[in-house]
Formats: C-alpha cells, sequence, structure tokens
C-alpha cells in the first residue's frame, strides 16, 4: 500500500529533475504515466548506453512508470493527451515556456482544461526574468549559480560536482511542491495551483550557509578542497592504504583525536593550541597527522577514532557504497522486475514511511511499451483505432 494510491499523474518531463519527481510518486503508489515523442526522452540515449533505449540515467529516474509515446506536433495526439490530462491529478513538464505554449500545455489552457490538476513546471532558470527561455542543464546551471566556484582546490580551477545535484536536488523539490499543493486541494485552500520550480532555484538553495555568508556579513566564500579554511583538522588525509575524512571541529574532539593517534604532544604544540593556530598551520599539522596516520589501514584507523568519539569516515568508491551492509540495511539498493523476469538493481527510494511504505515497482519502462494498455484500457481505443494512429504518426 502507497500514500499516493489512486493519484494519477501525467509525466511529460525528459532527462532527470521531472522524471525523478515522478519517479518518487510512482514509489508511493501513484499511477504515473511517462508520455514521450516516438523518438524518445533524450535521456534514453546518453552515456552509460547499455542497449538501445536504455541508459543508466534513464534507469535512475524512471521506475515503476507506464509509458506511452505521442507526437505532441499531431493534432490527434494532442487530442489524446488533453483526455488523460482531464483525467489526471498531477502534470509534470519541463517544456520552455515557449515551447509549452506551441505543444498546447502551457498552464492557462491546461488549467482551464482541469482546474483541479496540480501542475509542476521544471525549468532551468525559473518562470520570471529575460532567461525564463533559457534551456537548463545541470553542469551549466551549478557554474551559475556559484557552486562550481566553490567546488575544486584553492589556487586551482573550479572543478565539476560530482554527481548530478542541481537535477536530483530540483526533482525532490518538485516532489515537495507537488506534495504541498496537493494537500492544500486536500484540505480545500486551493484547487489546482501550478508549481514551479527551477533548477537555478534549487542550486541557489543549496548554496546555504555560504550565501548567508555573503548576504549577511559581505563574505564571498572560495573553494576549500575536501576541508574547511574554518577548521582545522578537518579534512581528507592519507592512511597506509587509503584516504579517510577526519574531522575536529571542537576543542574537545581535537583532544580525543590526538589521544586516538597517539600523539599526546600535538596537543601541547604552541602551533596548534588553537583551532584559529591550527588553521594557520594547517600544512604542518597535516603533516603530524599522516605521519600518524601511515601506519595503519584506513578501516583500523576508522574503527579507533570513532571508538573515542572523533568524526571521521573512510572515503568510499561507488561499487563500495552499493554494496555496503549499512546502505543495504536501509534498503538503498532495490530489484525492480522486467517483463521477461530479470531483475534489475537501482538505488532505493531516499525516505521510509511506516505506515504505506510504497514499493519500488517495475523496472523503468520501454519506449511506448503501455501504449494499448493506456489508450485502449484508459481512454477506450481499440486495436483498430491505436493501429491508425500509428500510421498516422500520432503514437
Amino acid at each position: 500500500m502507497g500514500a499516493l494510491d489512486g493519484l494519477f499523474v501525467v509525466d511529460l518531463s525528459r532527462v532527470l529533475a521531472g522524471p525523478f519527481c515522478g519517479q518518487m510518486l510512482a514509489e508511493n503508489g501513484a499511477d504515473v504515466v511517462k508520455v514521450e515523442s516516438p523518438e524518445g526522452d533524450m535521456n534514453r540515449g546518453f552515456p552509460m548506453v547499455l542497449r538501445e533505449g536504455e541508459s543508466t540515467n534513464f534507469l535512475s529516474v524512471n521506475r515503476g512508470k507506464r509509458d506511452v509515446t505521442l507526437n505532441l506536433k499531431h493534432a490527434a495526439a494532442r487530442a489524446l493527451l488533453d483526455q488523460l490530462i482531464a483525467k489526471a491529478d498531477v502534470l509534470i513538464q519541463s517544456f520552455l515556456p515557449n515551447v509549452a505554449e506551441k505543444l498546447g500545455v502551457g498552464w492557462e489552457r491546461i488549467h482551464a482544461l482541469n482546474p483541479d490538476l496540480i501542475y509542476v513546471s521544471i525549468s532551468g532558470y525559473g518562470a520570471e526574468g529575460e532567461l525564463a527561455n533559457k534551456p537548463g542543464y545541470d553542469t551549466m546551471v551549478a557554474a551559475y549559480a556559484g557552486i562550481t566556484s566553490l567546488t575544486g582546490e584553492p589556487g586551482r580551477p573550479p572543478v565539476r560536482p560530482g554527481v548530478t545535484t542541481v537535477d536530483l536536488s530540483t526533482g525532490m523539490l518538485a516532489y515537495s511542491g507537488c506534495m504541498t499543493a496537493l494537500m492544500a486541494r486536500e484540505r480545500g485552500k486551493a484547487r489546482g495551483q501550478r508549481v514551479n520550480v527551477s533548477l537555478l532555484e534549487s542550486a541557489v538553495t543549496l548554496l546555504g550557509f555560504h550565501a548567508a555568508s555573503y548576504l549577511v556579513a559581505g563574505h564571498v566564500d572560495q573553494r576549500e578542497g575536501a576541508g574547511y579554511s574554518t577548521l582545522a583538522p578537518y579534512d581528507a588525509y592519507r592512511a597506509k592504504d587509503g584516504e579517510l575524512m577526519l574531522g575536529a571541529p571542537t576543542q574537545a574532539m581535537w583532544l580525543k583525536t590526538c589521544a586516538a593517534l597517539g600523539a599526546p604532544e600535538l596537543a601541547d604544540d604552541p602551533r596548534f593550541k588553537t583551532n584559529a593556530l591550527r588553521c594557520d598551520n594547517r600544512d604542518a599539522l597535516r603533516s603530524k597527522i599522516e605521519l600518524r596516520l601511515a601506519t595503519r589501514n584506513v578501516d583500523e584507523w576508522i574503527i579507533i577514532l570513532e571508538d573515542i568519539g572523533v568524526a571521521t569516515a573512510p572515503i568510499n568508491t561507488i561499487d563500495k557504497v552499493l554494496n555496503d551492509p549499512q546502505v543495504r540495511a536501509n534498503n538503498m539498493v532495490v530489484d525492480c522486475p522486467t517483463p521477461e523476469g530479470d531483475m534489475v538493481p537501482l538505488v532505493g527510494l531516499p525516505f521510509k514511511l511506516t505506515g504505506t511504505p510504497g514499493d519500488p515497482g517495475t523496472a523503468p519502462p520501454a519506449k511506448g511499451q503501455h501504449n494499448r494498455e493506456v489508450f485502449g484500457g484508459m481512454l477506450g481505443l481499440d486495436d483498430a483505432a491505436i493501429d491508425a494512429l500509428i500510421a498516422a504518426g500520432a503514437v
């Protein structure tokens, strides 16, 4: 049983942000129908491509959905979409505003068609301003919003963030906005309404305290590598067989770090007496710490440091993460069945509900896999009518 059982969602979005929102709705019980062009979501062809029409990008955000194809440049296809939208509780779309209007899925028209519909609109740079019709891409928006300027080592060129932070956080915020609008509808505070979400607004939100540092104190933060310029030790350090993160954000934890390293003399070293002094002498501090860490492997140090209460973590590669017992214990790897009877392992839902736990659902669908099921079962078309639409290039 899912919290959203009975909810019908039409997902017109592409690539990552919108589909991720749709996937979370599906996992919690919503019937999500993904609508693609006959050519398919461009995300199906992004590397790494496993086989034609199936990429790891696509697999990561489309499970649990049904899939239909519609050529929205064709009047008959737009008429079918209107019928689906008239039945829907939620529409997710990520077209540029001018494209949405051209295809007949702009807010005003769709709101008139279904006044109770929650219309989730995902854009690159926001619904307002001179860049409203500018396409948005995770990497480019991360740069525009200042995230890339904070990523990398001091004195070296900026680095692209290692994961698609902007796209996925936008998907999460779209889900949050959608659920807020559904709650408002449920409580009678509004009927349908438009939920505007953008990569830019998500990225600016992710600036967090870096934004507050500028807005309140006028300070522009810079790249700091793996650590923080205002804390030491708080960084990545080399042990005998690899790297680990080690942090001592308080004086008490610094003293514990010295004890754990078997180096009580560091606590008495005048260069390291206070956090400010340790920051001023971070290179010397690193040398002393790594001299001690070089005597043991990462796994050994993790046990020693954690036992005494020091903040630490191994710097795991993705293979280690996805096979980690703690990750598996929290169902962050799930098996999704395919129509052929195989299982596809994918990342699980990032939040869990105890009373309505939902279900990861089936593996992501093939392009147009459910054309006959949806157009026949939901819209009442027979096979001959569907065949005619296919022949006409509408489906």
